[in-house]
């Protein structure tokens, strides 16, 4: 685990070379949990303008008192049947321990602190910003109509909305090797592996990112 941390990824955006139009900078967050992370994008019309496909699927992005729009990547039973730490069933578990198809989960946020020890904030140019924000809409499976569709009754409260996603889930490669995956795409030196919540944060303290 240690390689993984050490060993860095390919990313996609050299965030040492800045064109004309990348002096202005977008911050985004990266949320932490024991065993999960998100990536928080700023409610800005341009995040709103690429993810309108969640405001038409039912959960309206442009909100009074949202500040950011919380994505993250995971395996859709655990996901969806395991809203807290009391809702964990051994099915849910097994399936994240060997296969399970994955989902994007999408939560509208409003301000978050930045002092929380699970809250890293991380400064992009435009460039990185929007390379990032074309990977997290990657990520979203697509129906006949080229077009994301929420899972049906798929929520935890009025906040939140599940859509289904690309690409298969296991623990060893699962929600935090897709936000590394995402943070690379962003120019955002990770390790090759990372499949905690602390080896990412580990990985990005080693590579001096934030």
């Amino acid at each position: 685990m240690g390689l993984g941390i050490a060993i860095p990824g390919p990313i996609s955006v050299s965030s040492d070379i800045q064109g004309p139009d990348d002096t202005e900078t977008r911050q985004i967050l990266v949320l932490s949990n024991p065993i999960h992370t998100d990536i928080a994008l700023p409610a800005d019309p341009d995040v709103l303008k690429a993810l309108s496909f969640v405001s038409a699927e039912g959960l309206e992005l442009d909100y009074p008192g949202v500040f950011w729009v919380v994505v993250g990547w995971g395996g859709r039973s655990f996901y969806l049947e395991t809203p807290t730490w009391a809702d964990l069933k051994p099915g849910p578990v097994f399936d994240a321990l060997t296969w399970d198809r994955s989902v994007m989960h999408v939560r509208r946020s409003g301000t978050i602190p930045f002092e929380q020890e699970n809250v890293r904030a991380l400064e992009l140019n435009s460039e990185e910003f929007q390379s990032l924000l074309e990977g997290v809409q990657d990520s979203f499976q697509i129906d006949e109509s080229d077009l994301p569709r929420a899972i049906k009754d798929a929520s935890y409260d009025a906040h939140d909305i599940f859509f289904p996603a690309k690409g298969g889930f296991n623990a060893l490669v699962g929600c935090n090797t897709w936000t590394a995956r995402m943070l690379r795409l962003a120019g955002v030196r990770t390790g090759i592996w990372t499949p905690l919540p602390s080896t990412l944060n580990w990985s990005l303290d080693f590579h001096g990112s934030g």
